[in-house]
This record gives C-alpha cells, sequence and structure tokens, in this order.
C-alpha cells in the first residue's frame, strides 16, 4: 500500500459577504477534491487542542500523527531541524521574522514576502554585528529566520506576528523572566537593518522594508518516535516551509527537495504533485505534501486570492497526483485535512474544527458531498483529536 497525505494549510475560513455567503473553499471550483470527498469518507476534526495555540506547528504535528499536548516544544525548533541548526539540550530556539513597522505598529509580517536573497542578505548583516559565542543568526526562506541562545530565557511569552498586524509591538513584546535579552536584541537590529543596501532598494522600489526583526515561538529540541518506529514505513515530506520540514525531519521522514517551491501563491505545484508521484515510485511508502499558499492569503485578508490558491491545489496538486496513481500500479490510500483554519476576517488562525477526507483502497463512502466545511458536517467520521488521522489512514 502507498499513502499520501495532502495539506491545504489554513485552507478552513468562515462564510463571507465578499463570497455572497460561501466560504472560500466552498466558493473555488474543486472538481478533484470534491471526488475525493464524495468517493471517501470524512467529516470534521478538532485540529487544535484547546491547551495549544492555533498554529501550523501544532496542527501539522497533529497531522503527522503526534499528540501535541505529550509531544510539542515550540515552534522555533521545528524550523531549527528542518534546517539542520545543531542544538544541544541548553540551547533555545527562537524565531526571527523579518518584518515592517511604522513606529509601534507592526505593518507586515513578512516584510511584503521578501525575497530568501533579500532576506538573507539582511540576517547575515543583523548576525554580523549583533552575534555572540551563545548568539547566533541562520538565515531561512523568506522573512522566515532562526535565532539560537544557548542558555537564553525559555518561558517567555511571545506572540506570532501574523497574528498581531496593525497593533502596538509594545503591547505584545516578549514577556517574562529574561525578556529584557530578547527585547535588547531586537531594538539592536533596528538601525543594522534601516541603513542595509537591501532597504534602501526597496525604498527607492516603493516596497515594503524589512526595518525589525521579531522573535517568537521559542522552545528546546523536539525528540519524537519515528515513522519508522511507529508503523515502519518509509516516508518523504514535501513543503517549502521549514517548520513542516522540520517535523518531518523528528519524525524521521526524508526530505523531499523540489525546485521552485516558495511557500505563496507562485510556487511550483505541479513539481509537487510530480516528486511526490516519483517518490512513492521509487519506493517511498508515504508522502506528505504541504501547500502553504491558502494559509498566506488568509493572513493577507484577500478572499479571492484564497479561492484561487484552492482552485490551483485542486487542479495542480491534488488533480494531477489522481491522474498520476493511474499508472503508479499499486494500491493508494489518501489523507486530505487543513492543519487549522486562517479566517479571512481575523486574517490569523482559528480554533474552530476543519474537514478532512480520507480515500482510497478499502475506504468506503460516506454521505459526504463535497470537500468543505459545510458539506463535512454529513461525514460520518467527526474526530476530536487530530493526531487519529494517521492511524486512521495506516490501519483503515
Amino acid at each position: 500500500m502507498k499513502y499520501l497525505v495532502l495539506v491545504p494549510d489554513g485552507a478552513a475560513d468562515y462564510a463571507l459577504p465578499a463570497l455572497d455567503g460561501q466560504t472560500p473553499m466552498q466558493a473555488a471550483q474543486t472538481p478533484h477534491m470534491d471526488r475525493l470527498a464524495t468517493e471517501g469518507c470524512g467529516g470534521l476534526v478538532q485540529m487544535i487542542p484547546a491547551s495549544r495555540p492555533a498554529g501550523s506547528d501544532v496542527g501539522n504535528l497533529e497531522i503527522f500523527g503526534y499528540d501535541s499536548t505529550v509531544h510539542y516544544t515550540g515552534r522555533a525548533p521545528l524550523e531549527a531541524a528542518s534546517m539542520e541548526i545543531p542544538m544541544g539540550a541548553d540551547d533555545v530556539a527562537w524565531r526571527c521574522n523579518t518584518i515592517t513597522c511604522d513606529g509601534d505598529t507592526l505593518v507586515d509580517y513578512s516584510a511584503g514576502h521578501i525575497s530568501t536573497e533579500e532576506g538573507r542578505a539582511l540576517i547575515e548583516a543583523v548576525g554580523a554585528e549583533l552575534a555572540t559565542t551563545d548568539i547566533r543568526f541562520y538565515p531561512g526562506v523568506g522573512y522566515r529566520h532562526i535565532v539560537v541562545y544557548t542558555g537564553g530565557p525559555e518561558e517567555l511569552v511571545s506572540h506570532a506576528p501574523h497574528d498581531i498586524m496593525g497593533q502596538s509591538m509594545q503591547a505584545h513584546l516578549p514577556a517574562g523572566t529574561g525578556a529584557a535579552q530578547i527585547r535588547t536584541l531586537m531594538e539592536q537590529a533596528e538601525p543594522i537593518l534601516a541603513d542595509h543596501p537591501v532597504n534602501a532598494r526597496r525604498r527607492g522600489a516603493g516596497l515594503p522594508q524589512a526595518n525589525a526583526i521579531w522573535l517568537w515561538g521559542s522552545g528546546r529540541p523536539l525528540v519524537l518516535p519515528t515513522i519508522g518506529e511507529r508503523y515502519g514505513l518509509r516516508a518523504g515530506v514535501i513543503s517549502a516551509v521549514d517548520l513542516v520540514r522540520g517535523i518531518g525531519r523528528c519524525a524521521g521522514y526524508e526530505l523531499i527537495e523540489v525546485p521552485g517551491i516558495t511557500g505563496y501563491l507562485d510556487t511550483n505545484y505541479e513539481g509537487k504533485a510530480d516528486y511526490a508521484l516519483a517518490a512513492l515510485a521509487a519506493g517511498t511508502d508515504l508522502v506528505y505534501v504541504h501547500v502553504e499558499s491558502p494559509d498566506e492569503c488568509g493572513h493577507n485578508g484577500d478572499a479571492q486570492a484564497k479561492v484561487t490558491a484552492l482552485e490551483d491545489f485542486d487542479a495542480r496538486v491534488v488533480g494531477r497526483i489522481l491522474q498520476g496513481l493511474k499508472t503508479l500500479g499499486e494500491p493508494c490510500r489518501l489523507l486530505m485535512s487543513p492543519d487549522h483554519r486562517t479566517p479571512i476576517p481575523l486574517r490569523t488562525h482559528s480554533r474552530e474544527p476543519v474537514p478532512f477526507v480520507l480515500w482510497g483502497e478499502g475506504v468506503a463512502a460516506d454521505q459526504m458531498r463535497g470537500y468543505n466545511e459545510v458539506a463535512a458536517e454529513a461525514g460520518s467520521l467527526q474526530l476530536s483529536a487530530g493526531h487519529e488521522l494517521m492511524s486512521r489512514l495506516l490501519t483503515t
């Protein structure tokens, strides 16, 4: 048996006046996802436990099959694992966004989705000035970077920058014992960024400047039982997002590199489908395919762009995979689910249940007649925990 997990990040939403009272999932033309729902079974799943924040780290950890109330140390350690950043037991990793601020207001969590090359240049400049033996800066993809602080403060309250756009930065700075160290680091970066040639060019081009850094999501290294140890499977993960790749690495998945994937609307959708099929054909048992674009559109508050992202996911990933499975020559079973909702009105994550589908070999159809939040209410599986999905996929 071959297995696929498809994750349209943040796809689930609310009914929107701009879409005539429909959710983006209802408004989008998604014949391939609807086919999976009609031919398979599913329902709604409470992906985010009450004790955990509504985030992609928690949601994807649950889809990978791990109870996040047990297996969770923070977001940044997952991204550090993806980047193969060495961490010891006394190290604390922090996610480091390059952001746009205007005075005390956090304007953009991504500095206009700054390019990886520009982001790297900026973080390397900050690191050249501020890094010490105990504090190290590591550039990542786009606006997403990592700081590792040996012996640094661990139990701080911090806020994801995409949750506080348009709000006061001062009111949301890291808080708790040792917070002054992190706040100072953030303050010291601002003059370095202000004078950097990357921001000079962006000013000249009328683009948002990456004029500050924001540290959040801290934690110590995460150790997980691997998918090989749990199920005896060889698995791979495809994602442009370091936190998803990091969960995969911790869980024993091979990182499948696909050219041209960005985590945004311009990602290489076809490449994700083709590389997933190639991995299955080459002997991998399970491939986890994650697509970030619906989530980013939710954070941007752009309903039409989210509809486009879902239609692209349907046609260019789901449809392409279903076509490819016809020639694979082996039985296959598939799970599809978002990791959380990213509602357009909120522009951040929420914890309401999300629709999921199981489809393929040995899966009997139920009463779902489409893939969206409302159709899933008729599904035969109404689950209270996201980590149940993986065992249902592998043992149905």
